[in-house]
């Protein structure tokens, strides 16, 4: 029986594989999120199920938003009457490929093609979808209410970051509409911000937030590779290892828990072997700052300063980062570039932000 029978259990989806970092469903609207076709009249109701499993995706961190070929304005104002509008982030209506739609939403959340799951009821969208974006998981609406089953999201341990994450990208909306009404330069829209960045030891009760930013963070990772929660419980205590969790705040509130450090340390040695940010705070530079903020560190205790890169599909600019900051080759191991600073020249922090370090010498 294949994917897509009516009898089979996985119909309406083209295969699980591509999802396991699912990060945002975007569903279609008529027919789909609700019983009938709103231009038409017809008083839509939320379809039986639907409601619950919004609630249990966002309750996961996984965020939705929606595609759907309507009249903005009346799709809206019916999403907020059936009390579920603020479940979407960057919805796009409107009457447009639905593909298009898809990309903005990527853009907006800085996310790849490959952690989003599309559902609509129509064939014809779906194909559309899957042509222009392969690695976009197209769901029927039929199997929307099992979609937590078909596509295996249900985590072993729920943080604190996942119950909060629509919560912390509607804040970075606002930021972003604040950004696009500034007048002038971008370095200048982020003096604005006061922007505290805490750099600590990571605790017992930052285990399961630092095995999700491995799970989850591909594009400012540096090696791509994942960690186990009893992988980063024994790093946290080694005493050749640094696990250094770091959070941002700003005049607009917490951005959570948003990146991870893994330094091992021998004699006169220092060896970034992780540095990974979220995606949610690439367009402001703070893995550059962290970075420099280490080397500042190793060049005060007189050490030699190493970092491993591995390749991946999608941490270019992570690579890109470590040139941009003076890092050159110097060997390779099975894949894994050996990195070197001479330490010679670190650019200071910038004035628009502050380093606070805990628990650290």
């Amino acid at each position: 029986m294949t994917a897509g029978h009516p009898d089979s259990p996985d119909a309406g989806v083209r295969g699980t594989p591509a999802v396991r970092g699912l990060k945002c469903v975007v569903w279609d609207l008529d027919n789909t999120l609700w019983h009938g076709t709103l231009v038409e009249g017809d008083d839509v109701l939320i379809r039986p199920h639907v409601r619950d499993v919004l609630e249990a995706l966002d309750a996961r961190g996984i965020l939705n938003s929606v595609a759907s070929r309507n009249d903005p304005d009346a799709a809206l104002a019916r999403l907020t009457a059936l009390g579920v509008a603020e479940y979407f982030l960057f919805p796009q209506i409107g009457w447009g490929p639905k593909s298009e739609s898809i990309r903005r939403i990527a853009d907006a959340l800085n996310i790849g093609m490959d952690s989003i799951v599309f559902v609509d009821d129509e064939p014809f969208e779906r194909d559309e979808v899957h042509a222009a974006f392969p690695s976009v998981e197209c769901v029927d609406a039929e199997r929307a209410f099992a979609l937590l089953d078909v596509l295996d999201v249900r985590p072993r341990r729920v943080t604190n970051e996942s119950r909060s994450r629509r919560a912390l990208y509607q804040s970075e909306q606002v930021r972003q509409a604040a950004e696009a009404s500034f007048d002038g330069p971008g370095e200048s829209f982020l003096a604005t911000l006061d922007m505290v960045v805490t750099i600590a030891p990571a605790g017992e009760e930052d285990l399961d937030r630092a095995e999700e930013l491995t799970l989850r963070t591909n594009q400012l990772n540096s090696t791509g590779q994942t960690y186990s929660r009893d992988e980063l419980a024994a790093l946290r205590v080694s005493a050749d290892h640094q696990l250094l969790i770091m959070s941002l705040d700003d005049k607009y509130g917490s951005c959570g828990r948003i990146g991870l450090v893994l330094i091992g340390c021998e004699q006169n040695v220092r060896t970034l072997k992780l540095l990974l940010m979220s995606c949610r705070v690439m367009s402001r530079g703070i893995g550059t700052i962290v970075l420099h903020q280490l080397m500042r560190e190793a060049k005060h205790a007189g050490a030699r300063f190493l970092a491993h890169f591995v390749r991946t599909d999608r941490n270019r600019q992570m690579f890109i980062t470590y040139r941009f900051a003076g890092f050159r080759e110097v060997g390779d191991a099975g894949g894994v570039l050996l990195l070197e600073h001479d330490l010679s020249f670190i650019p200071p922090t910038p004035s628009y932000v502050r380093i606070v370090q805990v628990g650290r010498a």
